[in-house]
């Protein structure tokens, strides 16, 4: 077999990496091909993400991969976090940077919602955990101020389909990531229309689903010619990270309504879950607070998201702006060393969401609580 290379453009909230697969038949060989810093920006007044750097970045990441792979190179697609999204108007422009989850317009919004629909009836539509971050009270944050975006909005589009259209000018909404946004029905998988309908959103610019594998043809002229990436499809993955991490777990048992298996997957999140062959929207995970996210192949990722590693990346962020440039190799040593267990924080306290200076917010935090001030 010749020799084939996919790319994946992976995306994080602290970070993103552009990786190699090359597979001859026989071998698959990962390469890390290019790696960046990322995360929220303070911009006039809201929190938002820098989307002009990152794909700078991912451009940079896919000239160096076709310099290294040439002609090998097939196929390139992009994962990113779940929720965020902005919009295309009618004549096809990015109206706007898309704002970070963390930014403070939700405050509020889920009580709002719930004012208009009763909350078993918006976990009955979604199955989807109750987190103010969700795609579902941005837009209702939108809605409430009268935005103008949101007015001109013809086409939402998550944050793996801005980086797809950007590669090839196609406008598709993938499968995995669009059920991170509380604006999805996991038992008819598509958009959960009659919610939307009650809560007064705009119905139009939510647009056809596509699965995972879906090719959107090849890569926009304009990103050749700075890539060099000729005859390179653009194929949409499980665009939610959290759906290509669970992919590739190794276990030998399918998903199942009883699976034997479970799963933590850490990043600036920490998702700990188990993968079924359908959703379980049930009283119980109404309840506890689960979410049935879809995954590859039409399974379902039934799970519950925590505080993962967002505060010590916060923390890294405030030390670095204080002139303390430490890698993360040189983090964990200094943790390794550290006394185990001398403070305990609630790490999803809400001083914590997007704090300016996390240290000085986990040391307030002790301090109220009555641990020791670290």
């Amino acid at each position: 077999m010749t020799r084939s290379v996919a790319l994946a453009v992976d995306l994080g909230a602290s970070g993103g990496r552009v990786v190699s697969g090359a597979f001859d038949g026989r071998l698959l060989e990962l390469e890390e091909i290019h790696r960046f810093d990322n995360g929220p920006v303070s911009l006039a007044g809201e929190l938002v993400w820098d989307l002009v750097r990152l794909w700078q970045e991912v451009v940079a990441g896919l000239r160096k991969a076709g310099a290294r792979h040439g002609a090998a190179v097939k196929t390139v697609g992009v994962d990113t976090w779940g929720v965020d999204f902005s919009f295309l108007g009618a004549d096809g422009a990015l109206l706007a940077n898309p704002v970070c989850y963390r930014d403070s317009r939700t405050r509020g919004m889920l009580a709002a919602a719930e004012a208009v629909v009763p909350r078993p009836e918006i976990f009955a539509a979604t199955g989807l955990q109750f987190m103010e971050i969700n795609s579902l009270y941005q837009l209702l944050a939108m809605q409430e101020r009268n935005s103008s975006v949101l007015a001109a909005a013809d086409r939402l589009l998550m944050i793996p389909d801005i980086f797809h259209w950007l590669l090839s000018g196609q406008a598709a909404n993938e499968h995995t990531n669009a059920s991170t946004s509380q604006c999805y029905d996991p038992r008819a998988r598509d958009w959960a229309a009659g919610l939307l309908d009650r809560l007064g959103l705009p119905r139009r610019v939510f647009g056809p689903l596509v699965e995972p594998g879906t090719s959107l043809g090849g890569l926009r002229a304009e990103v050749v010619a700075e890539t060099g990436l000729a005859g390179v499809a653009v194929v949409v993955p499980g665009t939610h990270d959290t759906a290509s991490a669970v992919a590739a777990v190794p276990a030998p048992e399918p998903p199942s309504p009883r699976p034997d298996w479970c799963y933590v997957s850490l990043g600036t999140w920490a998702l700990v879950g188990a993968e079924l062959d359908r959703p379980l929207v049930t009283p119980e995970c109404l309840a506890r607070n689960f979410t049935n996210e879809g995954g590859i192949g039409g399974t379902t990722r039934l799970l519950k998201n925590v505080c993962g590693l967002w505060l010590v990346q916060q923390c890294r962020v405030s030390w670095q702006r204080a002139g303390k440039d430490w890698t993360w190799e040189q983090l964990t040593a200094l943790a390794a060393e550290a006394p185990s267990l001398g403070t305990l924080v609630d790490p999803n306290h809400p001083s914590l969401v997007a704090p300016p200076d996390m240290p000085e917010a986990i040391r307030t935090l002790a301090s109220e609580s009555g641990e020791p001030v670290p």
